[in-house]
């Protein structure tokens, strides 16, 4: 029995092993959970109890990168959500936009959201965050950066470290809206 489960499972680690984990550019492409050890370059990690020093909107803004989990995207840019996501109090959350390859629109979306809460300012402090362990928010901190953003802080432990601090997380809203 025990061949017979090894040949059940065998292709299929096969298959990840052979997937590749980072794209031609740089950025995670696939398994977004797992260890993140150390920034990407010209990123500056920032631990939870010093984030939590700072207010959202007035000393850094706070960026969530969180995947919208069953949720969508309507052509309107709108949301359609299927759980409720909480983060970091006065957080702005652009779903999806720390996949390795995004949709277009979603990384036009995350330019213009971006541009418009810094008002144009690249130097605006930017505090970058997923949940620990999640690629994702690394992976947005590096497209940070090649957007030009000059102080970009990665929360690596994200809303998990939040909550850990015992600090309260909130209902988070999607940037663009919800669809009704």
């Amino acid at each position: 029995m025990r061949t017979w489960m090894l040949a059940l499972l065998l292709p299929a680690s096969q298959a990840q092993a052979e997937e590749p984990l980072f794209n031609a550019q740089g950025y995670r492409a696939a398994h977004y959970r797992g260890p993140t050890l150390r920034p990407p370059g010209g990123v500056t990690r920032i631990a939870p109890a010093a984030a939590a020093q700072l207010q959202p909107d007035r000393d850094a803004l706070f960026i969530d990168v969180m995947p919208a989990e069953g949720g969508r995207r309507d052509s309107d840019g709108r949301w359609r959500l299927t759980a409720v996501r909480e983060s970091i109090p006065g957080a702005h959350w652009f779903p999806e936009s720390g996949r390795g390859e995004p949709d277009p629109e979603i990384v036009a979306g995350f330019s213009r959201g971006l541009a418009r809460l810094t008002r144009g300012r690249r130097g605006k402090p930017l505090i970058v965050f997923c949940r620990a362990d999640c690629w994702m928010s690394w992976n947005a901190a590096k497209r940070l950066r090649a957007m030009g953003y000059d102080t970009v802080w990665w929360l690596a432990e994200g809303t998990d470290g939040w909550r850990d601090l015992g600090l309260p997380l909130s209902v988070a809203i999607p940037e663009g809206g919800i669809a009704r």
